[in-house]
């Protein structure tokens, strides 16, 4: 026993510390994304250092021995506690008002980044429509994709062909869309229930890696919904960003409404670049819903693979109360969508 320990000595302390080495390193260096965005990008693998961290450390312990065990168990620590503390805020955070399963009024709403390379659209538009969603964003949708959608569902949209679209059975207001490779997709329509009016925000925003194109566009979406009613108001789509991020945290404060998922990961699903990488489980929660203090939060899940490089997220919500009486004007912001 003690020949083959120090023989797994040799032979695995090595790659154990060198994967310890570079966990706790990018951990403690993704601390330094509260200065800097170069840096943040580390934050968003804080799921990958501390797997590999602790990963590490259990091996050194169980398999080594003498100083190299303690060593590289200590350096996994390390590891644990820099991505831990970076990953900590998201599960301590309030995530809004929450409801019970069997709320009155609820609002059943999928959001899916489909991908413009979908492998499975027949099967990606049959589950959504099963989901009976009364609205509907999508995120890299093409014209064939759209036409499938529209022959199989017949939702209502503010916009035939636009990159992010919001379907719903509901009637909907004529909304706006916006764009530019510099701004990136973003949609809006106004929609009535039996509560009243509410506004929903449908995004697709570039990589963390395209920094400042996505700072640009986060900027963009803050004054959005600062000019919109915050009581009843949903904005949702695919972020590309993690909540470990410290840009992300900054625009969920400078958002002012409760972000309703908690660490849900739904990238990657599956294969990735045009199908060909395969990974086996999502590593990053870079989809999110928000949604104003007038819902209550009934669920927020994660659907299955589809076609897609994301998972779908399936979001329910129930109002909290009544609304006051309606404003005056209230009416110009309703014209209906045939």
């Amino acid at each position: 026993m003690g020949l083959l320990r120090l023989a797994l000595t040799f032979l695995l302390g090595p790659p154990l510390f060198l994967v310890a080495a570079l966990c706790a390193g990018a951990g403690m260096a993704a601390q330094q994304g509260r200065h800097s965005l170069r840096w943040d990008l580390l934050t968003h693998f804080a799921p990958i250092w501390l797997a590999g961290a602790l990963a590490a450390a259990l091996v050194a312990l169980v398999a080594l021995r003498g100083l190299s065990r303690w060593l590289i168990a200590t350096m996994g620590v390390v590891g644990v506690m820099a991505a831990g503390s970076l990953m900590a805020p998201e599960f301590t955070r309030a995530t809004g008002p929450h409801a019970g399963a069997d709320a009155p009024g609820q609002l059943r709403i999928v959001q899916f980044n489909v991908w413009s390379h979908n492998a499975e659209p027949e099967a990606t538009i049959d589950w959504i429509a099963a989901q009976h969603p009364d609205i509907v964003i999508l995120e890299e949708t093409t014209p064939e994709f759209r036409r499938m959608v529209e022959a199989r569902t017949g939702w209502r949209s503010t916009c035939r062909d636009c990159e992010v679209m919001i379907y719903s059975r509901l009637p909907m207001a004529k909304g706006y869309v916006g764009g530019g490779p510099a701004v990136g997709p973003l949609a809006h329509a106004v929609f009535r229930d039996g509560q009243g009016a509410f506004d929903v925000v449908g995004v697709h925003n570039a990589w963390p890696t395209d920094g400042g194109d996505q700072q640009r566009q986060e900027a963009r979406l803050a004054r959005v919904i600062a000019e919109l009613p915050h009581d009843r108001l949903i904005v949702t789509g695919d972020f590309n960003s993690t909540p470990w991020s410290f840009a992300r945290r900054s625009w969920d404060a400078a958002f002012a409404i409760p972000r309703r998922d908690r660490a849900l990961f739904s990238w990657p699903a599956g294969r990735i670049t045009q199908r060909r990488i395969k990974v086996p489980v999502p590593v990053l929660p870079i989809d999110h819903v928000y949604a104003g203090p007038g819902w209550a939060t009934v669920s927020v899940t994660r659907g299955p693979k589809l076609g897609s490089d994301h998972y779908p997220v399936l979001a329910i919500l129930a109002p909290v109360s009544p609304p006051p009486a309606p404003a005056q004007g209230g009416a110009d912001r309703l014209q209906i969508v045939k």
